[in-house]
């Protein structure tokens, strides 16, 4: 074995060092990972680069290559990543102060981009956090605190992502969404101030609908008795015989059928037979 090594030694050193050399030349990426070769400063091809509805396992990922001592790699993470918010403090156009936290999910869809702006995902991240709260801040700054309990919440998250993309795109990322995970009011005095503003609101929220539907009643009230009387002066007009009868009617049968308070009619009155009231009992 002595004898081989010291006639061989040459040979095996050099073996070694060839396959060394050989696997420098070789980098492994991962289907996580997009790599962007840079020589000399200048990014020339990108490994395994984010394609929108390609299949996994066919994007490229797998051993490539790369000049030993010339070419490094800088590797941009593929997957849907999230940037946290600091808990901001927004004044809401009400008058109310807010804690909110809020995050955003996004993709990298130009890590040459990135590299050249940023270098990394963590750099890029601590460029767009304040960013995010930026625009968090002026958006629920031109809304009411009532807002974001109803549907129009949708319609503010969707404009804090466009125009959050619009921020990331300079960086080459994608916004994907946006989402706040809680706006609450502060705890202590200011909490109770603004349930007693809201409580006294909704009290007169509803003092104004009872108004209104009085009125409404009202005019309902008016516009039926005038349909009545309508009703009733036609019907004279048609025929003022028979209209005067139906009227004697029913007066008699409140005068007479319920004179007693249990309705059983056994109250007694005396009038004399020429008595007007009396004249449909007489007859024509």
């Amino acid at each position: 074995m002595e004898t081989f090594w010291h006639n061989h030694k040459m040979s095996i050193v050099a073996i070694v060092v060839l396959v060394v050399a050989a696997l420098s030349t070789m980098i492994v990426v991962p289907e996580t990972k997009q790599a962007v070769i840079v020589r000399t400063g200048e990014p020339i091809t990108v490994v395994n680069k984010f394609k929108p509805n390609q299949p996994y396992g066919q994007t490229g990922a797998g051993i490539w290559y790369r000049i030993p001592m010339v070419d490094t790699v800088q590797y941009i993470d593929k997957r849907v990543l999230t940037v946290d918010m600091d808990t901001q403090q927004v004044l809401s156009t009400d008058q109310l102060r807010l804690n909110v936290d809020a995050y955003a999910r996004y993709r990298v869809i130009d890590p040459v981009k990135l590299v050249e702006t940023v270098g990394t995902t963590e750099n890029f991240e601590a460029q767009l956090a304040p960013i995010l709260s930026s625009v968090v801040r002026q958006e629920l700054g031109r809304r009411s605190f009532a807002s974001l309990l109803t549907a129009e919440r949708g319609t503010t998250m969707l404009n804090i992502r466009n125009k959050l993309d619009t921020q990331a795109r300079e960086y080459g990322a994608q916004v994907i969404d946006v989402r706040i995970k809680r706006a609450d009011l502060p705890d202590g005095t200011p909490l109770q101030s603004a349930f007693a503003r809201m409580k006294t609101a909704r009290q007169q929220e509803a003092a104004t609908i009872r108004a209104q539907g009085q009125k409404n009643a009202q005019i309902i009230r008016a516009d039926a008795d005038a349909e009545a009387a309508k009703i009733y002066a036609d019907a004279y007009n048609k025929d003022p015989g028979f209209y005067d009868f139906y009227r004697a009617m029913q007066s008699y049968d409140l005068t007479f059928a319920k004179q007693s308070g249990d309705g059983s009619g056994s109250s007694q009155i005396i009038m004399s037979n020429d008595n007007e009231y009396l004249r449909q009992f007489r007859g024509r």
